[in-house]
């Protein structure tokens, strides 16, 4: 089968094609390899599999909307995953228009390719952000998302329903996956287990927000990517029996679409997390304990019976295990 993965250099997009690779299916990467952060890290990740047989790379910007067609024009996929964006909830405060442009201009670009060329399914990154304002645990699908805290939630928020609008319309088969916070080897190195190993190692203090009191699903990435592929394996159809008494109007029966969490049901400490990693570490975290900032939520924690039961979606990985693979990476990456 050949897919299109957008973000291929990125974090996630990296460890997906890799895995659909090694099931044999055909890649076609694209990744504008933005400097959002180091270049380096990004050009590695590809280095990994960009000379296997059965990957093309396009180095490309979604928001260039001759170059996105060009891609669905020259390859013709048969099923799209898309994981470029411009990632990061607080950066949008400095450079609002960028979070636009990739993360919808560049999202109605791959759009309006799955439409033209018949893609069979169009998996596509959601974020838990979206979620905002909400207090009631576990976060549901099923729960209002009217109220993002940020301009990055907004954006994502916007996804989901440029993608129903258009699973409506044209038909195209669509999944939607609210990402909660993804952990493990070849990480974005401004995301906390990143930050806090950086500056464990070099004997400087972590910056902890909220006084330590977060609680996070967090979840490795092999157990993300397992979720992602499952999902991508299994388009979604029109459900005859739903009414529009359901409460939840994005996995609606109107058009064959879905939104699902892909997380971890069970939600860590932050402090306990902080812990795992001085044990991984050997070594001992200075901590600088400041208020929330502007944007976060206190608590994230997934209702993951919805994609289990579609997909048997399970995450099998603790944060023990996770943690102590990252540092592991982490020690040979940086030798």
């Amino acid at each position: 089968m050949k897919i299109l993965v957008t973000g291929t250099a990125g974090f996630i997009g990296s460890h997906v094609a890799i895995r659909l690779l090694e099931r044999g299916d055909e890649v076609v990467g694209v990744d504008n390899l933005s400097d959002y952060y180091d270049v380096e890290l990004k050009k590695a990740r590809l280095s990994r599999f960009a000379n296997h047989p059965a990957y093309s790379h396009v180095h490309a910007d979604l928001a260039d909307r001759a170059a996105i067609e060009g891609v669905f024009a020259t390859h013709k996929p048969q099923r799209v995953i898309n994981l470029a964006a411009q990632a990061g909830v607080r950066y949008a405060a400095q450079n609002p228009h960028v979070y636009v442009a990739s993360n919808v201009t560049g999202f109605l670009h791959v759009l309006e390719g799955c439409r033209h060329h018949g893609v069979e399914h169009l998996v596509f990154a959601s974020t838990s952000s979206v979620y905002g304002a909400n207090t009631r645990m576990p976060f549901s699908e099923h729960d209002h998302t009217e109220h993002p805290l940020t301009l990055y939630a907004a954006t994502k928020k916007a996804n989901e329903m440029m993608a129903h609008s258009y699973a409506h319309l044209y038909g195209i088969p669509s999944t939607g996956l609210r990402f909660f916070t993804v952990y493990g080897p070849w990480g974005r190195p401004d995301m906390a287990l990143f930050l806090f190993t950086r500056a464990i190692l070099a004997g400087e203090p972590i910056r902890v927000f909220n006084h330590g009191h977060h609680k996070r699903s967090f979840t490795y990435i092999d157990d993300i990517v397992e979720g992602v592929i499952r999902t991508l394996d299994r388009a979604p159809g029109v459900d005859p029996s739903w009414s529009g008494d359901d409460p939840d109007p994005m996995s609606s029966g109107v058009a064959p679409y879905k939104i699902y969490n892909i997380g971890n049901e069970a939600s860590v400490e932050l402090l306990r997390y902080i812990e795992v990693l001085e044990d991984c570490l050997g070594r001992k975290a200075r901590m600088e304990m400041l208020p929330l900032q502007a944007g976060d939520v206190p608590d994230t924690e997934a209702d993951m019976s919805a994609l289990h039961a579609a997909v048997g979606y399970r995450p099998v990985v603790g944060v023990e295990e996770g943690v102590s693979r990252f540092v592991a990476w982490y020690r040979e990456f940086h030798s």
